[in-house]
């Protein structure tokens, strides 16, 4: 079997698990006597530790086979939970993240991680990660518990305890031998590939042999694998013939009173007890019916089958066929209209619509909840309100709001240096926020919700908010404003001033949050990606900085405007209104045309001038403004004519274009012709 064909699966389910370990330990933290949060830590290891050994990359086997040794001995309450023993563990998980990431570049997954695996083996043996014994921090070191022999397996009190447990809830335990062919030849694959079709039916709650027997491959070639589950005996068989290579497979009910009257006996009879049989930690659950406690929720496992993994390359493929076939889609159009043959014009109504939904189709293929980039977030903060000795509580809301994989892979940089700037500048420390009567936890909601066609995410701290004159000080020191202009500023714009290039109000350059770089960076990528950035403040309350970002970048929907004879397209997104306006209604204000526009000055930017269009006729006594914003901010773009407004796609105008002002893309209209789309944000200052 070929294992370069599973790798792109190998390094994203590592990823999950590896994920799904950091917020786990983040909930252990907060509950560090919930053996139910350590058994889910340690599946996701021992799934990693087992996925690992398969594909060949023994040393990331080897750290996740010793952090694995760690969680044992937590969840068999021979250790206990504490902030120094975390901390190890999640450098643990760092380490293991940078080997997943070096696989995922091309490299072999190696990694000195000698430091952390020392640390790893002096908790385990009960010591601090120093060295130094840590009794108060250690739990005594229980008995094993007796071990019972039952059938082919035998059991612990806690192995009873769940089947005893699943059989009140409705569930069967069943004792599956499997057997291999004889000229098998990787048989640790084959284990593998049962217990996902195991997986899938129930809960597996014991191997025999041991885990790392199976993985190693040292076993004959029959195991014995038991399970909770609510299916019947033959279609369990069947399932587990379906896997390649598999000779045999026996299936048994086990009967709890006859395993506790065999218990019974064994202990009367004071006989030796059976070699310890680790459980297998991809299936350990402390009573798998909790996570079904009625059969409405059973089928949720089987639900998963009905999900594939596509290759991100594909999906973009698909959309570069389908912007193709929506330029085609409007010239056909523009052909029907022209023609004006009634059968034609149906024809392609009825393509329009069809192709309508299979955009949505498409678009919605491409939706990814920001959800992958928040989880990073609990982490990053905990890590960082240590490094500042502050107290933060994160709140996230709305991660389940979806964007497109375009977005989601620009936005993550901004929102760190967003988070860092809230904890950093913005949250007191604790002895700061008990002076001005606050709770010494500072608290920062992270949120995200659509509108629209927008997605907005907002990053709230209730900290010291912005200070209006510092930011002012800093901004005449700079020679950004002048002293007249600055009075005449309303908070709100004297608080975006702190996105000019290189702007900090922080009395010292720290390497938490700035590193002496200002927020322009956040807010040009922001406006790269067509979204804006605003700032809400109030001083001694807190901040609020919100990000407005489209939902899709490829296709979008735009007002076509004519300037001489050439098209233009204006994103919708950017637009107010447009309007009819008089020659003797525009007015002179500090050499700049304006108009009065609902009682606001708006300057108005004649697009013929700066794309310096040829003009061949001359305009009469009327113009055609298109008004746009930007934030708070508002132009009026004179053109010649309104054309109406159409969904285009979007073209990148390569890198020999890359530097043109205002300019985003291109589109190919209908009639063939070639509009070049205008970049609203670069025209408004």
């Amino acid at each position: 079997m070929e294992m370069s064909q599973y790798l792109e699966v190998f390094i994203e389910e590592s990823k999950e698990h590896l994920q799904a370990c950091n917020e786990q330990l983040l909930e252990l933290e907060k509950n560090p006597e919930d053996l139910k949060i350590v058994n889910d830590i340690f599946r996701s290891a021992h799934t990693l530790k087992g996925m690992s050994a398969t594909m060949g990359y023994e040393d990331l086997a080897s750290l996740t086979h010793q952090m694995e040794n760690v969680l044992d001995a937590i969840r068999n309450q021979k250790i206990k939970v504490n902030s120094e023993i975390l901390d190890v563990v999640f450098l643990s998980v760092d380490d293991l993240e940078a080997m997943v990431e070096s696989i995922a570049g091309g490299g072999d997954g190696k990694r000195d991680v000698s430091s952390v695996v020392e640390k790893l083996k002096l908790i385990e043996q009960g010591k601090s990660p120093a060295g130094a014994l840590a009794a108060a921090e250690t739990a005594v070191a229980i008995a094993e518990p007796p071990q019972f022999s039952a059938a082919k397996s035998s059991y612990d009190e806690f192995e009873l305890t769940v089947i005893e447990q699943s059989n009140e809830q409705g569930f069967h335990a069943y004792e599956i031998t499997v057997q291999l062919r004889e000229d098998c030849l990787l048989k640790a694959a084959r284990v593998f590939m049962v217990f996902e079709v195991l997986e899938t039916t129930g809960e597996v709650i014991k191997s025999s042999p041991s885990a790392d027997q199976l993985e190693e491959e040292q076993f004959d070639h029959e195991f014995t694998v038991t399970i909770v589950t609510k299916e019947s005996i033959d279609d369990i068989q069947k399932k587990v013939m379906k896997v390649s290579e598999v000779e045999k497979a026996d299936v048994h009910a086990i009967s709890v009173e006859e395993l506790k009257k065999q218990a019974a006996d064994v202990e009367d009879s004071t006989q030796t007890t059976v070699e310890d049989t680790p459980v297998l930690a991809e299936v350990v659950d402390i009573a798998p019916a909790e996570a079904q406690k009625d059969d409405k929720k059973a089928p949720a496992k089987q639900s998963s089958n009905k999900t594939i993994r596509v290759n991100i390359e594909r999906l973009d493929i698909l959309m570069n066929l389908f912007e193709e076939l929506v330029i085609d889609r409007g010239r056909l159009e523009q052909i029907s209209r022209d023609l004006n043959n009634q059968e034609l014009q149906e024809t392609v109504e009825h393509m329009s619509r069809i192709s309508g939904d299979l955009q949505n189709i498409i678009l919605n293929m491409r939706m990814v909840p920001v959800e992958t980039v928040f989880n990073r977030f609990p982490r990053m903060v905990r890590q960082l309100a240590r490094d500042l000795n502050k107290k933060i509580n994160l709140q996230i809301i709305g991660a389940e709001t979806e964007l497109d994989r375009t977005v989601i892979d620009e936005i993550g940089d901004p929102l760190v240096h967003l988070i860092r700037n809230a904890l950093d500048h913005g949250v007191e420390t604790p002895e700061e926020r008990k002076a001005k009567g606050k709770n010494e936890e500072g608290n920062v909601v992270l949120k995200a919700f659509h509108s629209g066609n927008h997605v907005f995410i907002e990053i709230d701290d209730d900290g010291a908010g912005i200070s209006r004159d510092k930011v002012l000080a800093k901004a005449l020191k700079n020679g950004i404003i002048t002293e007249q202009a600055g009075a005449a500023m309303t908070d709100k714009q004297v608080f975006e001033l702190i996105f000019a290039s290189g702007f900090s109000t922080a009395d010292k350059i720290s390497d938490v949050s700035g590193r002496g770089v200002g927020l322009d960076v956040v807010k040009n990528t922001i406006e790269s990606l067509g979204g804006s950035v605003t700032i809400d403040s109030k001083l001694g309350q807190g901040s609020t900085f919100s990000i407005q970002l489209p939902l899709t970048l490829s296709i979008i929907s735009v007002m076509l405007v004519e300037i001489q004879k050439e098209k233009f397209a204006v994103p919708l997104s950017s637009i107010i209104e447009t309007a009819i306006v008089k020659e003797s209604d525009i007015l002179n204000a500090h050499n700049q045309k304006v108009i009065d526009f609902r009682g606001k000055v708006v300057p108005l930017l004649f697009l013929k001038d700066i794309f310096e269009v040829p003009v061949s006729e001359q305009g009469d006594e009327f113009y055609s403004v298109v008004i746009v914003r930007k934030g708070d901010k508002m132009a009026g773009l004179v053109v010649d004519s309104f054309i109406g407004q159409q969904e285009v796609v979007l073209k990148s105008l390569g890198s020999y274009l890359s530097n043109v002002f205002a300019i985003s893309g291109a589109t190919i209209l209908g009639d063939g012709q070639v509009a070049l789309i205008v970049d609203c944000n670069a025209l408004i200052k």
